[in-house]
């Protein structure tokens, strides 16, 4: 057995010193030193052995040959099994020879979004775009598969170096090269994803599931951070996920305090002073950190607890305003989402009433945020009949992600709708496409038609928000102006807010 692997290890150590780039400062060397010992012959052999040399060497340490197996329709990349297996092959070679791997998730953002604003044929045309330009970004002997319908796996092939910053490099790199616009049917696309990573060094498994599966907390990291977000794995990832299930915990998070709103602002484009809060809930979770709604909406609908989550937002954004009211700061209003299953409740507009009273405040300090398809998918008299009744009550009534759900105008005028809420997905990039730029006019040339105020959701960039401003969109709500933020950091949030204010230019709007 130790004969039969001689040839082996001699060829794992020779191969990466004969291959490596350290060698090509010695050629000239060689080359003059066979002159001078044997002459011309010695350095015609010489010039021509040395290429066949580092041929010969190459084909030997050439690593892996094309991954075989089945491969995915739309994209052509290879599927999980086949992945996995050649994974495998990727641990055995990197613990061997003592070389460097990661493994990295690349998952579009919002894909249920385009599935359903654009078709499954142009989703497939989206994610197929966005697999030949990972591909682009990788080696010809890097591993590429697809997970799902809008995940994407790599796996490095090993190199002798590969620290975290170069692996964050390249995370950047690759999101970069999803992020690029789209083209689709005359028609411009932007996407944007969400990458977790793991160095072969840093997980504590020993297979390429092991590995896989620490990527996958890292990408989970990522997408609670918000879209767009990297992410790479460390032994506390673990740590701050927890082995419990969160559907397990849901109902005692409800009621022990865990879930609660953290604050987004709105500003007005005019004057840049705060005009109101978007009320958005977040799970304070004990071991894995601060959870988003994408993760755990799910559970508490499944869990039929949708009704006892809209009773505990709506007492802590009535707490917010009256403390901000005490601490004679100005929010005018605080925005709160109902779903369709809360806006079922024949009793919805007597319980806000009842709250409005037991606080001291007048209706129109409360936004009732409520989603397009509620509108266009329901045929609910109760939903209607809520709607209506709050408005009439004054609280204001706000449209939210309009442009996905394909409202009616007659709709828009049934519910005394007070403001609509431009989705992020025609403010993305907005400033750099004219086909977004005349998207945006339309909509605010309906709503000014209509007597409506306007906000734009998403607003990232500084150009985003000057574009918004001058086409004359009366509010913005984004990163780009606030992240959401726990109630106890908002006051010193304002506090800043109002003193760049001061000094801010007034940016003009576009007239006719």
């Amino acid at each position: 057995m130790q004969i039969s692997s001689l040839p082996t290890r001699l060829k794992d150590r020779i191969v990466p010193i004969l291959g490596g780039p350290q060698v090509l400062a010695f050629l000239p060397a060689l080359t003059l030193g066979a002159f001078w010992l044997w002459g011309e012959i010695a350095l015609l052999l010489t010039a021509l052995g040395l290429p066949l040399l580092f041929a010969f060497a190459g084909a030997l340490g050439k690593w892996p040959v094309e991954a075989q197996g089945p491969r995915d329709a739309v994209t052509g990349l290879l599927l999980q099994d086949s992945f996995l297996a050649a994974t495998e092959d990727v641990c055995v070679q990197t613990t061997r020879n003592g070389l460097k791997s990661a493994c990295f998730l690349v998952e579009l953002d919002d894909y249920s979004d385009h599935v359903s604003r654009l078709g499954q044929g142009a989703a497939d045309h989206i994610v197929q775009r966005c697999g030949e330009r990972v591909q682009a970004v990788l080696r010809d002997n890097d591993l590429v598969a697809r997970m799902g319908d809008n995940r994407f796996a790599i796996c490095l092939a090993p190199v002798p170096h590969l620290d975290l910053e170069l692996s964050i490099q390249l995370a950047g790199r690759l999101q970069e090269a999803v992020e690029n616009p789209i083209s689709l049917d005359g028609s411009t696309v932007y996407v944007s994803c969400s990458i977790g990573f793991c160095q072969f060094s840093r997980f504590d498994g020993n297979s390429a599931k092991d590995w896989l599966a620490a990527a996958d907390l890292a990408l989970e990291e990522a997408q609670q951070a918000g879209p767009s977000a990297i992410r790479a794995f460390s032994p506390q990832t673990r740590r701050r996920r927890g082995t419990k299930p969160l559907r397990d915990e849901i109902a005692s998070a409800l009621d022990n305090g865990q879930i609660q709103p953290w604050y987004q602002p709105q500003i007005s484009t005019e004057t840049g002073h705060v005009v109101g809060f978007e009320a958005l809930a977040r799970w304070s979770h004990p071991l894995r950190g601060n959870l988003g709604t994408d993760v755990f909406l799910p559970l508490i609908a499944q869990a039929g607890l949708l009704d006892r989550l809209g009773q505990v937002m709506l007492y802590h954004s009535m707490t917010a305003l009256k403390a901000w009211d005490s601490a004679d700061v100005r929010v005018p209003r605080v925005g709160v989402n109902f779903t369709a299953e809360e806006l079922r409740n024949p009793a919805l507009v007597e319980r806000i009433r009842w709250e409005l009273d037991r606080f001291g405040l007048t209706a129109d300090r409360l936004a009732i945020e409520v989603l397009e398809n509620v509108f266009t998918d329901t045929a609910d008299d109760t939903v209607t009949r809520n709607i209506a009744g709050l408005g009439q009550l004054g609280c204001r009534i706000d449209l939210d992600d309009f442009g996905t759900g394909h409202a009616s105008i007659a709709a828009i005028r049934r519910f005394a709708i007070t403001r609509i809420k431009i989705d992020r997905s025609f403010v993305t990039k907005a400033d750099r496409d004219p086909e977004q730029q005349r998207m945006i006019g339309a909509i605010l040339t309906m709503a000014e038609r209509l007597e409506l105020e306007t906000l734009a959701e998403g607003v990232e960039t500084v150009g985003e928000h000057a574009l918004l401003a001058q086409l004359g969109c009366d509010h913005v709500q984004g990163f780009g102006i606030g992240k959401p933020m726990p109630f106890d950091q908002t006051l010193d949030w304002i506090s800043a807010h109002d003193a760049k204010v001061q000094d801010a230019p007034r940016i003009s709007r576009k007239t006719g």
